[in-house]
This record gives structure tokens, sequence and C-alpha cells, in this order.
């Protein structure tokens, strides 16, 4: 089984993270992307061979079932095919942990990452990741302490090349 419901649908460059490994998983579990940020959805994709070991009124979930959960990931998955948002995931990630290792900071331990979902591991004398994640929201970039020294980044798949008109965001001044 691959629980892909963070890192399924593009997040990390390809459909599913499990392809890095050449893994072609019996059963796939997703979430988040297939909601396409607009409604709560999460799915279970198996063969009819797997799937077929459970019987009417064997198996079931809150949202089971839902019509308009099920139309926006329809809706969804369109938009991630049409707008080619694995293959951005893949450029624009590789993009941005460029532009992160770039960054000249004492804080700085590594800069780690697939696709769009972006870890920037900071050195233990930093003091710990959330004064750096509120310093940068100030500057409107958004990520999410994880395991008290880790920055993690997880942009929109649709995002471009920023055009820079004034210095870009330092950790210097943290």
């Amino acid at each position: 089984m691959a629980d892909e419901i963070q890192t399924g649908l593009g997040r990390t460059g390809r459909l599913f993270a499990c392809d890095y490994e050449g893994v072609r998983a019996d059963v796939v579990i997703l979430g988040k992307a297939l909601g396409g940020g607009v409604y709560p959805v999460s799915a279970v994709i198996a063969s009819r061979e797997i799937l077929g070991v459970f019987k009417p009124g064997e198996h079931g979930s809150t949202f089971g079932g839902n019509p308009l959960a099920c139309a926006t990931a329809r809706a969804a998955l369109r938009v991630i095919v049409d707008e080619h948002l694995v293959e951005n995931s893949a450029k624009m990630g590789e993009y941005f942990q460029e532009r992160l290792a770039e960054i000249p900071s004492r804080h700085v331990k590594e800069v780690r990452g697939k696709g769009l979902l972006i870890g920037m591991e900071l050195y233990p004398a930093a003091g710990g990741a959330r004064r750096f994640c509120e310093a940068l929201q100030k500057r409107a970039l958004l990520c999410k302490e994880t395991h008290d020294h880790v920055l993690r980044f997880a942009p929109p798949l649709s995002s471009t090349r920023p055009r820079l008109t004034g210095p870009s965001p330092s950790f210097k001044r943290c």
C-alpha cells in the first residue's frame, strides 16, 4: 500500500512519490490534492481484484459516494493533467531548491526535497524553525516548521518563477 495523501498527484514532481522507487503499489491512498484545495475528498485506488474483496455493506466512509466530492475530484484531476502540473512541480521544485540552497546563512544545514515538497533543515543553534516561519510570513512566504528545525515549503503546483523587483528574502535578519 502506498500512502500518497500528501505526496500524490504531482506534489513531488511525479504523479506518485512511489514512482521514484519504481514501485507499483497494489493499493494507493489519495487525498488533499484530489480535492483541488476546494473540497475535502479522499480515495483508495486498486485493481478490481483487490477492491473486489469488499462486498456491499462491508466497507463505508464518512463521505463515500458524495457526488460533489466526486465531481470536484474529477475536475481537479483534469486540471492536473491539462495544465501539466506534475511536470511544473518537477521544474519549479528544482528551481526553488536551487534558489534556497543559494541563501548565504549560517543557519541553513541542508535543502532537500522532491518537486514542490521541500525541506530546509536548520542547525540546532538557529533556535528552532518557528521564528523563521513567522519572519517569512511577514514577507508573504508561507512555510511550516516540522521537527522543530525544518522549514517545509509546499507551494502550489501551478507556481511560476517570481518577478523579483527587490532583494530576495534573507535569513541573515532572522
